[in-house]
């Protein structure tokens, strides 16, 4: 089964959606974006072949694609979420795919890995989404402890790779893809590394997971303290299961508020959301949750739940994101869905990053009363009844796909321009909101 990727996906796609329908059924949670380009990345460590089931078929998964194919490793989905990795020789950063690159922040996550490989070369700067300020501060630090220094160019970052060590880390921040690219750094460096202040977030134990199988000791996986065993080599056939996306879960439950619905959500990363249902409980969302089971990787904790149609009403106190196990930053955003249909004032506060909070002012547009207080802080006055409108993405992820389950709740037809953030992280996003009822069609 060849890639079909191209740079046609660059193009502009909307979506037509005909809001106020109800919807119905049962939805499956689908496989962690995050996971899947930090599984993709990771794999560069391994010589041997590395099967990765459960990969979703997303943009921003092909965008890292095109990267690795770029610099030589030959990728092939040899089913419908399972891709074949195998490297190369040797790899080649001078035909790196610039283009795709510049498209996603996880070409970040190859440096852990090349750095065993390559004792220097240069990848271009990233972007992904657009939240203002954003350093790779905790990934030079944390790097250069083990051994490899990272300077930032005008265009480019220039990687060096000094004798690589076992070290003692302190993260400056507990970053994901910071604390991801260390993991793979330190992972074939012999010895002991401990990570102090790490991320424990689903995406860092799906990495911790992968490395076991590929035979490196780790303790204190879900902690902060990461205590990583490092080994000479990995040169083996490795097969592995990527686990499901709880910012997904976090979706399908906005839809069902946004829309007054009931709706079953199966396979949901549990653990990775149970503060988030319990903050909506208290504002009075009725659901309920299943027998926990595990995820195909045979470690992730899942769970089916069932949303009923509830009045809600506003917290007194604000709601803000936190490291794992609080609020995750990514389900922030969707917490204005429950604080638009929550009787009273909502104050959420997106601390981590400068632009968000004011990409949820975009929401104005379809009828919400939400007024910024500054880059971080948004008042939400719940109850107000949507309206339809034309909106453009806004250039981030999760804010767009608040705007597109907004436009869900809103009678009448709504255009959304520009849908690619939303296809970088969504599989086929409106043929399954399509199977519970709603009504949205794609405009190329």
């Amino acid at each position: 089964m060849k890639n079909k990727t191209s740079k046609k996906q660059f193009n502009s796609v909307d979506f037509e959606i005909n809001g106020g329908k109800k919807l119905s059924g049962t939805i499956r949670t689908g496989y962690s974006k995050n996971g899947s380009v930090g599984l993709l990345c990771a794999s560069l460590l391994n010589k041997g072949k590395t099967t990765l089931h459960n990969i979703a078929r997303i943009e921003e998964v092909n965008r890292v694609i095109e990267i690795l194919e770029s610099i030589g490793v030959k990728i092939t989905w040899t089913g419908e979420h399972t891709l074949e990795i195998i490297p190369p020789k040797k790899f080649n950063l001078n035909n790196l795919n610039k283009e795709s690159a510049i498209k996603t922040r996880s070409i970040l996550m190859t440096i852990g890995p090349l750095a065993h490989f390559i004792p220097s070369f240069k990848i271009p700067h990233a972007q992904g989404c657009h939240l203002g300020k954003r350093t790779i501060a905790g990934h030079s630090y944390a790097l250069e402890e083990l051994g490899i220094k990272i300077k930032t160019t005008q265009t480019d970052y220039e990687i060096s790779v000094k004798k690589l060590a076992p070290a003692e880390i302190i993260m400056y921040e507990a970053g994901d893809t910071a604390v991801e690219n260390v993991l793979t750094a330190c992972a074939k460096i012999p010895g002991k590394t401990t990570i102090k202040f790490s991320s424990s977030n689903y995406m860092v134990q799906e990495i911790c997971f992968f490395l076991e199988k590929c035979g490196v000791k780790i303790e204190g996986i879900g902690s902060s303290t990461l205590i990583v065993h490092g080994i000479k080599e990995i040169n083996q056939n490795i097969e592995y299961h990527n686990s499901e996306d709880p910012i997904e879960s976090m979706m399908f439950v906005s839809a069902a508020i946004t829309t007054d619905s009931k709706l079953k959500i199966t396979h949901v990363p549990i653990n990775f959301m149970e503060l988030e249902l319990y903050k909506m409980g208290k504002m009075g969302l009725k659901y309920e949750t299943s027998k926990v089971y595990k995820s195909e990787n045979g470690h992730t904790n899942l769970a089916d739940i069932t949303i009923y149609p509830s009045k809600l009403k506003a917290l007194d106190d604000k709601i803000h994101a936190n490291p794992y196990p609080g609020i995750n930053m990514d389900n922030l955003p969707f917490f204005a869905i429950s604080a638009m249909k929550a009787k009273g004032q909502t104050l959420i506060h997106d601390w981590s990053y400068e632009n968000r909070a004011i990409y949820m002012t975009e929401l104005n547009r379809l009828g919400a009363q939400i007024t910024l207080a500054d880059p971080h802080r948004v008042y939400i006055e719940g109850g107000h009844i949507l309206k339809p409108a034309q909106v453009v993405c806004p250039p981030a992820l999760r804010p767009s796909m608040v705007i597109m389950i907004a436009m869900l709740g809103a009678q009448g037809t709504s255009i959304l321009r520009n849908v690619y953030m939303i296809n970088r992280g969504y599989e086929e996003i409106v043929k399954r909101l399509n199977s519970l009822g709603a009504d949205i069609k794609v405009i190329k």
